[in-house]
């Protein structure tokens, strides 16, 4: 979510004041439209009626129709999908629209950064007794850390970042846009809520998507050295309790990962993927964005997954399928070619 400890938002505009300075040319359809109050954005199930959020394509339906927005930014096909309570902003182009909106609303400068002393962002430290600090620790404005936690040195903790109990940070870490439960273990480097990778009209302007969300880290997570877990773009990055990330692993964007799952050294997961509980990733795989891995699955080292995994399927190769019929696929190969299968 839009969390106002990390991303505090401009003045409220009206809906037909942010559209002017979008250098949206569009119409709305709707009187309401020109003198609603628009104060933030957020997901559509979040998002409240001084908010606008975004239905960009069909798989935003489930949403949609429940929302409780004051405007949405939506494609021609979706407009009569938007409920009554809503401001549909029809435009074929939505997710560069959004993106001008979050611009404008969540200026740069509103943004928590990781350096702690070029924060606006204000509020007392709460730092528990029993936490130890080692040379040159950073901490921003308002950050919380719990008892019996250990930050090693050189490590920069952002602006309202709160940590648990227990926890062991590693020398030169940073950590912005985050809440870290108890138990938490970041090895050396590691990089917790950096901006996501996320862009629109590709190829031309690469115009920047703000990257607004956060982190969470659930109790007993660890995460390995250089590894890298982006915040969400609007919604949440979230690592699920117990589970172990290796080192050199990059996790994008608004994935959700569950409970007790094992990653491996240099696994890429793409933004918004989901990775159910108790999922095992191999070494050097990777995830194309926007698919489910189900619960216990087993994705074998270098394995490229680019559609949904059934819960407890081992799957290999590049594209990644069953593993059964990956052997298969590759002993035939041999056999054309002559060579003796292993």
């Amino acid at each position: 979510m839009v969390d106002a400890r990390f991303h505090a938002p401009a003045a409220p505009q009206t809906l037909g004041l942010l559209l002017a300075a979008a250098r949206s040319e569009l119409v709305l359809d709707d009187a309401r439209g020109t003198s609603l109050l628009i104060a933030g954005a957020h997901e559509l199930d979040l998002a409240g009626p001084d908010h606008v959020a975004l239905a960009a394509h069909k798989s935003y339906l489930g949403h949609l129709g429940e929302t409780g927005a004051g405007a949405v930014v939506v494609a021609p096909p979706l407009r009569e999908a938007v409920p009554p309570g809503s401001v549909a902003i029809v435009s074929a182009r939505p997710q560069e629209l959004f993106t001008e909106l979050l611009h404008l609303l969540y200026p740069a400068d509103t943004q928590a950064v990781f350096a702690a002393g070029i924060s606006r962002a204000e509020g007392e430290q709460q730092v528990e007794e029993g936490v130890r600090l080692g040379p040159n620790v950073v901490l921003g404005p308002g950050v919380e850390i719990g008892a019996g936690t250990i930050i090693g040195a050189n490590t920069v903790i952002g602006a309202g970042v709160a940590i648990g109990r227990d926890c062991v940070i590693g020398n030169n870490c940073s950590i912005e846009c985050a809440y870290l439960g108890n138990r938490v273990v970041l090895h050396p480097g590691a990089r917790i809520g950096t901006e996501g990778f996320g862009w629109v009209d590709w190829g031309t302007r690469n115009r920047k998507v703000p990257q607004l969300g956060r982190v969470i880290l659930q109790d007993g997570v660890e995460i390995g050295a250089n590894s890298t877990v982006d915040r969400g773009a609007l919604g949440d990055t979230v690592v699920g309790e117990g589970t172990k990330v290796d080192n050199l692993v990059q996790i994008g964007h608004n994935c959700h990962i569950g409970r007790n799952c094992l990653i491996a050294g240099m696994a890429g997961i793409s933004g918004s993927t989901i990775i159910e509980d108790q999922v095992v990733i191999a070494a050097g795989a990777g995830t194309r964005g926007h698919i489910t891995i189900g619960r216990g699955a087993v994705i074998y080292a270098r394995a490229g997954v680019i559609k949904d995994v059934p819960a407890g399927a081992h799957y290999a190769g590049a594209p990644a399928e069953d593993v059964r019929t990956w052997r298969r696929s590759i002993a035939a190969i041999r056999r054309l070619t002559g060579r003796s299968e292993v």
